[in-house]
């Protein structure tokens, strides 16, 4: 074997993936702890032209509406134009919605800079930053995660000290303007965000992936598309004469790997070589749209042709609209499950420390009290960052089993929450549930990485990203409606406190069902290995 094919190439999980940390926590801090920060910032701005309330309720929604759509658009957008280059145009965007506010002077000026400028701008930059993610880590993906989440948390605490420290030392439009400046840093972000292939690692290959690459250019056969004509095996071609080696079983599992991708080509009209072809090929082309027939022996190469009469229809607006925004994934119902799940769970999240606040002044605490309860929090948030980080290291856990089990605790520690009000109790448990907010906010974009393939996940995480935004447009003025009307808090936590359920439940049913599904199968299996006869003739054991 040459040299120069004595390798493979890997992501690198770590080198330049640590500056694509460094780059995803720029505008991720901007815009993460902005919206917090938002009434700290606008509020007495918004006061002052008297619309106070009920604006930031629609701007900071409207913002997530935007957001949502680009999402939703940005897998498509990444085919036409690049990841990278789309990246940096969010970043561009964000950093010109910032300067667009110095000049606002209404709440109309706020809904276009902020919400639609910096909210269509976020919505770009989420996908980039989590798809390249996604590209360069592979092993070690929830340490990694935890440490570009470590320094968002970091950003986050410093942010609000900082925005009250240039409002008082700059006043309201000088402190728009070092912003401006601040949230540049999203484009600097957005150019380290370099497509993988520029940095990937050449791994030398081992004895048995170099036996296999060998063994890969044996055997072949002649396979020629014919529209109208089934696929079925000659009774001249050659038979398997043995049981699979555990090397031949991940020969064939390659070779059924490539077998489907050429049932997928479509429109190709032109030859394809393909070689080791397997009865799990014949099947593959079998279940293909197109029948197909074998002809001929075992020759050097193997051609696979469409005939050129074959007509290719085209496609009606609908199906153009489902393939641009891949919506077959909704047919998924694992993905399904994904979606809706950790779109109940975040706005159960996201509203509950937005109304903690609230509820302890209803409760009496003096605002330094709320302040130190919120700090633990807080502090108990970056701990928990800092702690996965470093049991990633040691131990693997998939990422959706931390999802799970920070969204089940975080019931039990909400159901505790609402029975206490002493300060040492709040403080407590509001560390707790601090330190249970991080198993849902790192291990988030992880859970679509482990689901999707790499080519999926950017239209994956759109849609979900999409149904999230609308969801929160949608649910967020009914729960506030209820407060206004109960002014039960406790009531709205436990309402909360349902969506965290509603994501709870239905993934511990899949999990379940998965489990008993897939034992079932290896059952069966092992049932068809053993009823095989011993004879001299060769059987391929599926």
């Amino acid at each position: 074997m040459k040299k120069s094919k004595s390798y493979k190439l890997e992501a690198p999980d770590g080198g330049w993936g640590i500056l694509v940390c460094i780059g995803m926590a720029l505008p991720f801090t901007s815009a993460l702890a902005a919206l917090p920060s938002f009434g700290l910032v606008f509020g007495d701005f918004l006061k002052s032209i008297g619309a106070e309330t009920s604006a930031m309720a629609i701007i900071t929604s409207a913002f997530f509406s935007a957001m949502s759509f680009a999402g939703l658009f940005s897998g498509s957008l990444f085919q036409r134009f690049g990841m990278r280059a789309v990246g940096v145009t969010g970043g561009v965007l964000y950093f010109l919605g910032t300067g667009m506010q110095v000049f606002a002077t209404s709440t109309m000026h706020l809904l276009l800079a902020f919400s639609l400028v910096q909210g269509l701008a976020f919505g770009l930059m989420v996908p980039t930053c989590y798809t390249t993610f996604n590209h360069y880590f592979v092993k070690n993906r929830v340490m990694w995660m935890s440490f570009a989440q470590t320094l968002i948390g970091l950003g986050s605490m410093l942010y609000p000290i900082v925005m009250q420290k240039l409002m008082q030392w700059y006043g309201f439009r000088g402190c728009l303007l070092i912003l401006t400046g601040l949230n540049a840093h999203a484009v600097l972000g957005m150019l380290v965000m370099h497509p993988v292939e520029w940095h990937m690692r050449r791994v030398p290959l081992s004895e048995e992936e170099l036996q296999l690459q060998e063994r890969e250019k044996t055997t072949t056969v002649v396979v020629r598309i014919q529209p109208e004509t089934p696929l079925k095996a000659t009774e001249e071609e050659p038979k398997f004469l043995r049981r699979l080696s555990h090397a031949d079983e991940h020969m064939l599992k390659v070779i059924s790997s490539r077998a489907s991708s050429i049932t997928s080509l479509g429109n190709w009209s032109g030859p394809v070589v393909v070689s080791d072809a397997s009865p799990q090929m014949l099947h593959s082309l079998q279940a293909s749209r197109r029948p197909s027939t074998v002809s001929g022996s075992p020759t050097p190469h193997t051609t696979v042709a469409p005939d050129a009469s074959t007509s290719i229809p085209k496609k009606g607006w609908t199906r153009t609209v489902v393939d641009f925004l891949d919506l077959t994934l909704l047919k998924k119902p694992i993905y399904v499950n994904i979606v809706l799940g950790i779109t109940f769970a975040l706005y159960s999240d996201i509203t509950f420390f937005t109304m903690q606040p609230v509820y302890l002044f209803e409760l009496g605490y003096s605002r330094p009290d709320t302040a130190t309860i919120i700090a633990i929090g807080a502090a108990a948030d970056l701990t928990s960052r800092i702690f996965l980080a470093v049991t990633a290291v040691c131990i693997q856990v998939p990422s959706r089993y931390i999802y799970l089990a920070g969204a089940v605790f975080t019931v039990f520690a909400r159901f505790v929450f609402n029975g206490i009000t002493e300060f040492v109790g709040m403080a407590c448990i509001t560390g707790v549930i601090g330190f249970l907010r991080t198993w849902l906010h790192v291990p988030l974009p992880l859970v679509f990485a482990d689901y999707l393939p790499k080519e999926r996940f950017a239209t994956g995480y759109g849609l979900f990203m999409f149904t999230q935004g609308n969801a929160m447009f949608l649910i967020g003025p009914i729960v506030g409606i209820i407060r206004d009307k109960t002014r039960d808090y406790l009531l709205v936590f436990h309402i909360l406190n349902g969506f965290m359920i509603l994501c709870a439940v239905p993934w511990v049913i899949e999990v379940l069902i998965v489990k008993f599904r897939r034992r079932n199968k290896i059952e069966r299996n092992n049932v068809d290995h053993e009823d095989v006869p011993d004879t001299g003739r060769t059987t391929v054991v599926h």
